[in-house]
């Protein structure tokens, strides 16, 4: 009996092979069912046409009442009678059928219009005409602007909504206009703004090398996705959301019963981010409280919380006795105690890290958990101890501020823009990830983000609504994700089972929580360790 010989397996060159001779298949197979329907046009027509009379045959059958067939029919016969009579009646008929058919069987959808109608034209030639000012010099001997000129050789794209206002619009401008300097720029992006119609955000992409303006319309960011546990890594925390195309990332979230994919802002904590402390301003009721309880509520997940509350109006109580939150304070002594409890800590950690470094050992335990020093309107704790003669609360973050990434201790501070005066110097240099929330003035987001944001503000936005940069990046559009007050009586009960569902266990009674955050032991302060400042200056940066 003979052997069959094994299957030879293909090597390379034969793979690369077969592949193209599977895309040539693939290819002709395609160009020839486009020839097939082209030949067969004609046919598909023809039969598309019958089946529509046949179609409208019977609808009318069906509508003629049971008194009215009679004499339907008889017209009917009468006139096929007279056909099969008259000479070529036959061969006439059909081709008035076929006729018929190839009306009735045509594609009638109607063609897009080549250019834009009467009342898009009058929009591009106003805006034209409103740019004239600012793209003419004097000295040009042929200007690309001019009154009463061709708007198409300036405005070389342009597209329309729905609603007949302009959706996106490419502008070409003179190569002499001062497109590098800030004030031109904004002069000629609020004349857009206001010919392209206001209560819209709007991008503007300067293109120096090749003189191009492009303007884009941006859609509303969505304001209905709630807390949730979000899919990150631990030292991740989703500061919320923002456009697509602008970051690399996108999570799956539950978004009003489905799951939708959003670009996400997410800010990296712990020893090796370059942005580990946030600031966020605002005015009153712009979000920043809602922001500091989502980014409290995932730190819970893997490190430990401690909250000073300076509104004193009780927006984190839903958080006081829950297993991984040190203390929620809202007194100035309480407030003190703590900061000065989270000072120690921080020291009481560098000075173990480095020991272990020193000895070629890994980190302690206790100094790989996470802690979170969340302070809510400091200033005004800074009124009140000044009033009383004591420290400033923004002075006990000093320490944590400048050594917490080594520590891993992330500082969050949260401040109204009108009290950004009362915010301490370290606050101010060691807050690299920052976010503006609210109706502000592009010069009020440039100084707190350190350069303007590339979009249009709007003079009403939803709540959690901002900008955000982390570090020296781009300024992102900003949507924090609801997260209200569960105790709040005017939050629904959706968004407040949303938060219940992710705060943790209640560990100690809300009585009989302590008013400030414990202690460290005397055996942690009493230890034969160096010196803090030979352990600081032996910490790396």
């Amino acid at each position: 009996m003979a052997r069959r010989p094994l299957p030879r397996i293909l090597s390379k060159d034969s793979a690369q092979i077969a592949r193209t001779q599977i895309a040539r298949s693939r290819e002709l197979a395609r160009t020839a069912a486009d020839s097939a329907t082209d030949v067969l046009h004609p046919l598909i027509t023809v039969s598309r046409g019958l089946r529509r009379l046949a179609t409208a045959g019977r609808r009318r059958w069906a509508d003629t009442p049971k008194d009215r067939r009679g004499p339907l029919l008889f017209l009917a016969a009468s006139v096929f009678l007279v056909v099969a009579l008259v000479p070529y009646g036959p061969l006439l008929a059909v081709i008035t059928v076929m006729a018929a058919a190839a009306w009735q069987g045509r594609v009638r959808t109607p063609p897009e219009p080549a250019g834009p109608d009467e009342s898009q034209t009058e929009r591009l030639q106003a805006l034209y005409e409103a740019l004239v000012p600012y793209f003419t010099g004097p000295e040009d001997p042929a200007p690309l602007y001019l009154h009463g000129g061709d708007w198409q050789k300036a405005l070389t794209e342009h597209e329309f909504e729905d609603g007949g206002r302009i959706g996106h619009l490419v502008i070409r401008y003179p190569a002499y206009f001062p497109d590098g300097e800030p004030a031109a720029r904004a002069r000629v992006e609020q004349v857009l703004t206001a010919k392209a119609g206001r209560g819209r955000e709007y991008r503007f992409a300067w293109d120096e090398e090749g003189n191009q303006l492009t303007v884009t319309v941006l859609a509303p960011l969505p304001t209905d996705i709630t807390a949730q546990r979000f899919v990150t890594a631990p030292g991740e925390t989703v500061l919320g959301f923002t456009d697509p195309g602008e970051v690399q990332r996108t999570l799956p979230l539950s978004f009003a019963e489905e799951e939708i994919d959003v670009p996400p802002v997410v800010w990296r904590t712990g020893i090796r981010s370059t942005e580990p402390h946030l600031l966020a301003m605002g005015h009153p009721g712009s979000g920043t409280s809602t922001l500091l309880r989502s980014i409290a509520l995932q730190a819970l997940e893997y490190g430990d919380v401690l909250i000073v509350d300076g509104g004193g109006t009780g927006e984190y109580a839903c958080l006081t006795g829950r297993d991984g939150v040190l203390a929620v304070e809202c007194a100035l002594p309480g407030a003190l105690a703590s900061l000065e409890w989270a000072a120690q800590e921080t020291e009481r950690r560098l000075i173990a890290i480095n020991l272990a470094r020193q000895a070629g050992d890994p980190p302690p335990e206790d100094t790989r958990r996470p802690l979170w020093i969340v302070l809510d309107r400091p200033s005004v704790f800074a009124h009140l101890a000044a009033t009383d003669g004591r420290k400033d609360p923004q002075a006990l973050l000093q320490l944590p501020l400048r050594h917490g990434r080594a520590a891993n201790v992330t500082v969050v501070v949260a401040e109204q823009i009108d009290g950004a005066d009362a915010l301490s110097d370290a606050v101010r240099q060691h807050t690299r990830a920052r976010v503006v929330l609210g109706p502000s003035a592009p010069g009020q987001v440039e100084s707190v983000l350190g350069m303007p944001p590339h979009t249009t503000a709007l003079a009403h936005v939803p709540p959690g609504r901002g900008y955000a940069r982390l570090g020296s990046g781009p300024v992102h559009r900003l949507q924090v994700p609801r997260t209200p007050d569960p105790y709040d009586e005017a939050t629904s009960d959706v968004d407040r089972q949303a938060v219940l569902a992710l705060l943790p266990p209640r560990t100690t009674p809300a009585d009989e929580q302590p008013t400030s955050a414990p202690a460290p032991t005397p055996a942690d302060l009493t230890k034969p360790t160096p010196a803090p400042a030979e352990a600081l200056a032996a910490e790396p940066s």
